[in-house]
């Protein structure tokens, strides 16, 4: 005989019903952290668009809505069309094109001996220096300083009777120079300001910039005998290009919208930018157009003006910044 195994107990099948099992309803808290993922990320940013729209794109929106209208500062609400009439105008206006010239003056006067200095200062923080944490936060206290202190001060320094610099050049034997009626001198005293507020701000970038240069690429240059200098002008400056493009167009952009120093510096009739508009920038115009002489449609024709000119700068930019890549 032979022996039968034990039968094994068989599970019955599933009922065909045509429908798959569905699976149990979700929770509560696994579909908010589904929102969460898929909506959390837009709430964070919205503050920031919300912002945006109503200090920023909004204002920009009504600006150039104005520029096409005459707008009285003491009837804003009465507007007239008139087209391109105010730019029209403006091309006209010889006050314009002496503003212009000042702003860009002044923006050479400005940048250039700013971001030489501060290039130089960067190189110098960059060596072995003692106390290296103390100098680097005194290069920043200009910039935390205010505008309205800051362009006091100077004023004081740049007094023709009184002031600190005509005393110095009288020690060396010059004479005195009326630094705020005089033409170039009004200009070198503001732009002067400006050096000293943002030298040390620029010289922090830089450091940071030369502090990720690569430590190889030095000693590579010292094995081939090449001296400090040689060092700095052919390997810092090359590999510092991307930050000093940089802060020329910051430089260039701030500027082209300098306002609280000329005004300061300007006393009582600063808007005008001296007795002759010798020293009168942009900002200082478009002021002038819109809170003295209540032309609200003409600043902001200015205000446009002035955007066009910041977007010619920033795509400036944009096109140095494709060069610098090819090139590397």
């Amino acid at each position: 005989m032979t022996a039968t195994s034990p039968a094994t107990p068989t599970t019955p099948a599933a009922p065909t019903t045509g429908t798959l099992p569905q699976d149990p309803p979700a929770s509560r808290g696994a579909r908010l952290h589904r929102w969460d993922v898929r909506w959390g990320p837009y709430a964070l940013i919205a503050p920031f668009f919300l912002f945006f729209a109503v200090f920023t794109l909004l204002p920009l929106l009504y600006t150039g809505w104005a520029s096409l209208h005459r707008i009285e500062l003491t009837a804003p609400e009465r507007a007239e069309w008139a087209g391109l009439h105010h730019y029209a105008r403006l091309l006209r206006n010889p006050l314009f094109w002496n503003a212009l010239r000042n702003t860009l003056v002044i923006g050479v006067l400005s940048t250039v001996p700013q971001l030489l200095t501060a290039l130089a200062l960067a190189h110098l923080l960059h060596s072995r220096l003692r106390a290296a944490t103390f100098w680097r936060v005194a290069l920043l206290t200009p910039y935390a300083t205010s505008v309205a202190a800051a362009t006091l001060v100077f004023s004081l320094l740049y007094g023709r009777d009184h002031g600190l610099v005509n005393w110095v050049l009288g020690a060396l034997g010059a004479g005195p120079v009326d630094w705020q009626n005089g033409t170039w001198s009004a200009r070198l005293a503001v732009s002067s300001i400006v050096v000293w507020r943002w030298t040390g701000y620029n010289a922090l970038l830089y450091l940071a910039a030369m502090q990720a240069v690569p430590d190889e690429l030095y000693e590579s240059a010292e094995l081939d005998g090449a001296s400090r200098t040689r060092q700095f002008l052919h390997v810092t400056v090359p590999s510092l290009r991307p930050t000093i493009l940089f802060t020329v167009v910051v430089s260039t952009i701030g500027a082209l919208q300098l306002f609280g120093e000329p005004l300061l510096f300007g006393g009582a009739g600063g808007q005008k930018g001296g007795a002759s508009h010798q020293f009168q920038t942009l900002g200082l115009f478009l002021y002038e157009q819109g809170w003295f002489t209540y032309h609200l449609g003409r600043a902001c024709a200015v205000a446009w003006t002035m955007f066009l000119l910041l977007l010619l700068i920033a795509t400036g930019h944009g096109l140095a910044r494709r060069l610098l890549r090819k090139d590397g």
